[in-house]
């Protein structure tokens, strides 16, 4: 595997993650299916110790969908896993998404602020209001619309300011809008009009240590880059 470094100090590295790469292996995906954390394992064999489950995933402190691309942070040290891992809790780093969406979104700015949870016996997830569901909200900025062979799209500029899985999907789809090419929220015909989701975590800003701020940025990969222009 070919992975960009973006950055990289005797603390952590910051990489440019691929879309259809899986993070780490789980119950519900092969096990035979290379990982990010492999990748991780060869090329930096100290962070095999690492992390709060370093059977599982060594090194990770926050994950990425398998197909949807992007920065990532990898700790080279335990102090440092446990440092950042404070700061996405804190709600400490700022997180940058770039997100294609089906259809044309009027508003220049927008905020959903809606509860997800489990849908019921399933692992997809949606927005209701229930004693099981957590707080979700999703900041958004319009960076322009656009058409491609007479449909209509927009390219937004995503900030979340919770974690919630699949929350940039569940919430865009909600206000009608869902990410191009995801196979799971927004229907089929919006699923064959790209071959993944075009979902890119473009920038992510913190202290890289007390007092300093960093504003790492992962450029734009092929596929999402042709769709836009």
């Amino acid at each position: 595997m070919e992975i960009p470094i973006i950055y990289q100090n005797k603390n952590f590295i910051a990489i440019n993650k691929p879309a259809g790469l899986l993070v780490h292996s789980s119950d519900y995906q092969s096990k035979n299916e290379p990982t990010l954390v492999d990748w991780i394992l060869k090329k930096f064999p100290q962070v095999k110790n690492v992390g709060d489950d370093t059977k599982n995933r060594p090194g990770i402190v926050h994950r990425l969908d398998k197909d949807t691309s992007g920065i990532m942070l990898i700790p080279l040290t335990s102090e440092y896993f446990f440092y950042l891992k404070k700061l996405f809790q804190d709600k400490k780093i700022k997180k940058t998404y770039l997100a294609v969406v089906k259809g044309e979104v009027k508003e220049k700015i927008g905020k959903i602020d809606k509860p997800i949870g489990i849908k019921s016996g399933t692992t997809k997830r949606t927005v209701f209001s229930d004693k099981m569901s957590k707080e979700a909200i999703t900041e958004y900025k319009l960076v322009k619309n656009f058409e491609k062979e007479g449909q209509k799209f927009s390219l937004l500029e995503v900030s979340p300011l919770t974690g919630r899985t699949h929350q940039i999907r569940v919430h865009l789809n909600f206000i009608n809008h869902p990410v191009v090419g995801d196979k799971i929220y927004g229907g089929k015909q919006n699923s064959l009009l790209a071959s993944r989701q075009m979902l890119h975590c473009y920038a992510l800003e913190f202290e890289i240590e007390p007092g300093k701020t960093m504003r790492l940025e992962a450029q734009l990969p092929n596929d999402f880059e042709y769709l836009i222009k």
